[in-house]
């Protein structure tokens, strides 16, 4: 746990550059990293093997439930850890490619004159907010875990990381009518074969697929989530996001690598309370574009 905090805290300090690439480079193909610094105690970490057939559920389906990590090393990662490049990476991108958003001219245009501090005060890391839906899987470039626990009428969702959950009913209810906007929407969960698949909509403005504003939505966003369990130590999940008023044409994600947690130990308490991230975000991203703060 000391470790994750450590990233969350050394991260912090380099938000803006790391956002400002969002909305300047490639954007969604992740990249290996490398270094030779390596935290004492930690060792090399290989890939996890697929660990035998996924468990099943007394109705049959693949059984989802437990602690899980975004690579598939089993354990949370830091860019600076001895890791194969294979456990580091949730999917290769010669092998299955991300594609970039296809975003209408308006809003290519609205990323565009975005000021560096507008960007990374539209991150809900800075602002304390939850990450939503399909962040809580998607906004996956730290080492914090999340947990799942099914049952025959429920899909549960924890993560570690400023204790964002949501609850997914699984009864074959229908969509609220006009539902009121939250983070993690209006969401209702069926099974197609070995896949569960969550249909979501009623998201809140204010959440994000990604990091940054570099994939906003519209109140029309409309999110089809997939989720299987492949073998006894990986999870998989891919995500299509529709939204006519902000997209050309629907996103579809690569398929992630989630893996299964080696030492299966529990979530940990992780608040965001310092409120004064917004205020200290404004200044340095003010001076650094010749603004005077008031």
């Amino acid at each position: 746990m000391k470790r994750r905090v450590g990233c969350y805290l050394g991260c912090a300090g380099a938000v803006l550059a790391a956002l400002c690439l969002i909305c300047t480079t490639t954007g969604f193909t992740q990249q290996a990293k490398s270094s030779d610094q390596i935290h004492a105690g930690f060792g090399g970490v290989h890939k996890l093997p697929p660990g035998g057939p996924a468990p099943r559920t007394k109705d049959g389906h693949p059984d989802l439930s437990g602690v899980w990590f975004p690579n598939s090393a089993g354990i949370g990662v830091m860019a600076a850890d001895p890791v194969d490049r294979d456990a580091r990476l949730q999917f290769d991108p010669k092998v299955t490619p991300e594609e970039m958003p296809a975003f209408q001219p308006w809003a290519v245009a609205k990323l565009k004159s975005m000021t560096i501090t507008e960007v990374s005060l539209a991150d809900a890391g800075v602002n304390c907010d939850p990450e939503g839906v399909p962040g809580m899987f998607l906004m996956s470039s730290h080492p914090y875990p999340t947990k799942l626990i099914q049952t025959p009428t429920e899909f549960v969702q924890m993560n570690e990381f400023r204790n964002n959950f949501r609850v997914v009913p699984l009864d074959g209810r229908p969509h609220q009518k006009n539902p009121d906007p939250t983070y993690t929407g209006d969401a209702v969960g069926h099974w197609e074969g070995d896949t569960l698949v969550i249909d979501v909509i009623g998201l809140d403005e204010r959440s994000h697929a990604m990091r940054g504003a570099a994939f906003f939505h519209s109140d029309q966003e409309h999110v089809i989530e997939h989720i299987s369990r492949p073998s006894m130590n990986y999870l998989v999940y891919q995500v299509t996001i529709e939204d006519p008023k902000v997209l050309t044409k629907p996103w579809n994600s690569a398929p992630r690598r989630w893996s299964l947690s080696r030492y299966h130990e529990p979530l940990q308490e992780f608040y965001c309370t310092n409120e004064q991230d917004t205020k200290e975000f404004r200044a340095v991203g003010e001076t650094a574009e010749g603004k005077k703060t008031k």
